[in-house]
């Protein structure tokens, strides 16, 4: 069956329908990775968003739930050249257009993403809608779209989540965090308490933790004003780091801005200098905001990490207390593996 990909500018690209026969609209974002669709479809950081695969072909080695970022996707739709039907992996569980049908979530295969990719490039990130028809009021419906603060509600626990430890107790503020983070918590015997991302300070301080983790996410950091205070003043009391969301986060509370980028980046494959050693590492990315490098300069923090294609902030530390953050996911699955010392950095802050 056809299925349609509309932009909010009028143009349209035609491909085959798979996954869920729903319609939908959202913001089309590419990503670059090779491998790792299932992560990328389950990472909460893509709420809201279309998902445009520059890899030739998804689907290769199936699903399986094991592997899920989060409980369930809220992105709104995936875009892939072509998908495999057939899998040979032996933890395959289902298609990932039965994944798709299951999670009610629509995909176009059988269309242009290189010509998709160049054009997002060139115009920056857009609306788009994944339809059955086209329509004459559809180009409106798409200019008006905004993603309501209930889809991102979505992306965050409701209530606290707790997982045993013989080490020291982090508290991760949760903004729409990935299953990889907390499993590297855990491989470091570390208890995890996983908390809203507007928990109290004394509600945070209660739990008696030893160090602060502040979560990847979704969308602006500036929609998150509300947790700067608390952040400052945790920063003064625990070890803080800060992942992807939380790295903006962490930079917002010290008084650096943030901005939003043309087309974001988003893949496993982006170059990051280590400014301290001039370690060159290739790390997995997921974000459309990223912090403005001047603003930095009039903070206590410092640039630790640039990213080598357009020299943004991928990394900073505080001069003052033993905060620091990164814009990249070092816990990234299914990889690259280069940046998951950082996690050894965090427990050896909490535990001096």
């Amino acid at each position: 069956m056809k299925r349609y990909l509309v932009f909010e500018d009028g143009t349209y690209f035609e491909g085959t329908a798979f996954g869920s026969d729903t319609e939908t609209i959202g913001e089309l974002v590419f990503t670059t990775g090779m491998s790792g669709y299932q992560e990328a479809i389950t990472d909460q950081s893509y709420n809201g968003q279309i998902i445009n695969f520059c890899a030739p072909m998804i689907g290769n080695y199936g699903v399986a739930k094991k592997f899920n970022e989060s409980k369930k996707p809220t992105i709104k739709g995936v875009l892939a050249r072509e998908i495999t039907d057939v899998t040979g992996n032996y933890q395959s569980e289902m298609t990932i257009d039965e994944f798709l049908k299951q999670e009610n979530v629509p995909g176009i295969r059988r269309i242009d993403t290189r010509a998709i990719t160049l054009k997002i490039r060139k115009a920056g990130s857009l609306k788009a809608a994944i339809v059955d028809d086209l329509d004459s009021g559809l180009i409106d419906q798409i200019s008006t779209w905004k993603l309501d603060d209930s889809q991102l509600e979505k992306s965050i626990t409701p209530t606290p989540a707790e997982f045993a430890g013989s080490g020291k107790h982090v508290v991760v503020l949760d903004f729409g965090y990935k299953e990889s983070i907390i499993s590297e918590l855990k491989k470091r015997c570390l208890k995890v308490t996983i908390v809203p991302g507007n928990t109290s300070l004394e509600k945070i301080k209660n739990l008696n933790p030893d160090g602060i983790l502040l979560s990847n996410g979704p969308g602006d950091p500036t929609r998150h004003t509300d947790i700067l205070p608390t952040i400052v003043e945790l920063e003064k009391l625990y070890p803080v780091f800060g992942i992807c969301m939380g790295h903006q986060l962490l930079c917002l509370a010290n008084g650096a801005k943030t901005f939003k980028m043309k087309f974001g980046h988003r893949g496993f494959n982006h170059p990051v200098k280590d400014l301290e050693t001039g370690r060159i590492y290739f790390t997995s990315q997921n974000h459309g905001y990223a912090v403005d490098a001047e603003s930095v300069e009039d903070t206590d923090l410092k640039v630790t990490q640039v990213e080598l294609n357009d020299q943004t902030v991928e990394g900073v530390e505080h001069t003052k207390y033993d905060a620091f953050s990164v814009q990249f996911h070092p816990d990234a699955k299914p990889g690259p593996h280069d940046a998951d010392f950082l996690f050894n950095k965090f427990w050896n802050a909490i535990n001096k």
